[in-house]
C-alpha cells in the first residue's frame, strides 16, 4: 500500500496535554480581565470645575424660589402669631368680666334657693304705700335684665374673639406645616449643593463678589483670595487696615494676616517683603503693583483680575489690572 494511502487511515490529530493547559490558561486570564475591569468600557471622565458650577447654577435656580416661598411664609406667620397674642390679651379681662357677671348670677340663684326671697323683697310685701310695690318689682325686673344684658354682651364679645382667635390658630397651623415642608426642601437642596460643592478642586474658590478663581495652588493664597474678596462692598478709608474699611496695602495686609502672613502696611514694605514673580509666573494670590512709586496694591485672581481697594469714594472691588500701569508682581508666602 502506498504510504501517502496508509497515512490518510490514522484519526485526525487531537490537541496534546500541553496545548489544552495553554487553552484553558487563556481563558481564565481573560475572565480574572474582565473581572478587573481591563477589558470593560472605559470610565467617565470627572466632570470638569465648569459643569460642576453649572449643576450648582441650576440647583440653585430650584432652590431660589423656595427660599423665597420659605421667607413669604414665615412672615406671615410671625404677623399672625402677634395678631393671636394681642387677641389673647384682649381676651383676658373679657374673660374675667365674664366670669364674674356669672358669679353674680349664681349667687343671686343660690340665695333665692337656698333662703327663699330676701330681705329686701319681703320688704316690698309689706309695704303699705300704694303702688309702691308694682314699682319696685318693675325696677327689679329691669335690674335682672340689666344683668342679663350685661353678660350677655361680655359673653358676645369673648364668643366674637374667639372665633377670630380659631381662624388664626388654624391658618398658623397651615402655615407651620408650610414652614416645616419649605425647610425640608431647603434643606434638602442645600445638601445637593454642597454635595456638588465637595466635588470642586481644593484650588478652586467661589466666594461672593468676586469671580470663580481655579488653580490656586497655595493654601495661603486660598485663604487671603477668599479673605479679600469677602470685603468686596468695603468703603475705602485711607490709614484703615479692616475689619470694615480699608486702603489698598490695609486690604493686602488683612488677607494675608488671615493666612498666618505677616505684611507692613505699607506697599513699599510690602515689595520688597515679596518673593518677585514675573508677569507670565503670577498666579491667583500673588501681589500686583502699580506706577513707578509702587503707590497701589492689588490681590491678583488670574485673567487680568484683581481685587483691591481703589481709593476714596470707591469701595473695595474687583478691576482689570490693565486700567492702572503694572509696575511687578510679588508672591508674599
Amino acid at each position: 500500500m502506498p504510504p501517502d494511502r496508509h497515512a490518510r487511515r490514522h484519526p485526525p490529530l487531537r490537541p496534546t496535554g500541553a496545548r489544552r493547559i495553554v487553552r484553558r490558561l487563556l481563558t481564565l486570564v481573560a475572565a480574572a480581565a474582565v473581572g478587573a475591569g481591563l477589558l470593560a468600557a472605559p470610565a467617565h471622565a470627572a466632570p470638569s470645575v465648569d459643569e460642576i458650577d453649572a449643576q450648582i447654577d441650576k440647583q440653585w435656580e430650584q432652590l431660589e424660589p423656595t427660599i423665597e416661598n420659605y421667607n413669604k411664609v414665615r412672615a406671615q406667620l410671625k404677623v399672625n402669631k402677634k395678631k393671636s397674642a394681642d387677641l389673647e390679651k384682649k381676651m383676658v379681662p373679657l374673660e374675667l368680666e365674664s366670669a364674674l357677671a356669672m358669679n353674680r348670677v349664681g349667687d343671686i340663684a343660690a340665695r333665692y334657693y337656698m333662703t327663699g326671697p330676701s330681705q329686701e323683697i319681703g320688704a316690698l310685701l309689706v309695704s303699705t304705700k300704694p303702688g309702691t310695690l308694682g314699682e319696685q318689682l318693675v325696677i327689679l325686673d329691669r335690674l335682672a335684665q340689666q344683668q342679663r344684658k350685661q353678660v350677655a354682651g361680655v359673653l358676645a364679645i369673648r364668643d366674637k374673639y374667639n372665633a377670630q382667635k380659631q381662624k388664626l390658630d388654624a391658618l398658623i397651623a397651615t402655615q407651620t406645616k408650610q414652614e416645616q415642608e419649605l425647610a425640608a426642601k431647603k434643606k434638602e437642596i442645600n445638601a445637593e449643593i454642597k454635595r456638588l460643592t465637595a466635588m470642586l478642586p481644593k484650588t478652586s474658590i467661589r466666594v461672593d463678589g468676586c469671580p470663580s478663581v481655579d488653580g490656586v495652588v497655595s493654601s495661603a493664597a486660598r485663604t487671603a483670595i477668599k479673605t479679600a474678596c469677602a470685603q468686596v462692598g468695603d468703603p475705602y478709608v485711607w490709614g484703615a487696615t479692616g475689619p470694615n474699611a480699608f486702603d489698598c496695602s490695609g486690604l493686602t495686609q488683612y488677607a494675608y494676616k488671615a493666612a498666618g502672613i505677616s505684611l507692613t502696611h505699607f506697599t513699599g514694605a510690602q515689595w520688597k517683603e515679596g518673593k518677585a514673580v514675573s508677569r507670565s509666573e503670577a498666579r491667583p494670590g500673588d501681589l500686583v503693583f502699580f506706577y513707578s512709586d509702587l503707590h497701589h496694591v492689588g490681590l491678583y485672581l488670574g485673567d487680568g483680575l484683581m481685587v483691591h481697594a481703589p481709593r476714596t469714594g470707591k469701595p473695595v472691588q474687583v478691576t482689570q489690572i490693565s486700567y492702572m500701569p503694572v509696575a511687578g508682581f510679588r508672591r508674599p508666602y
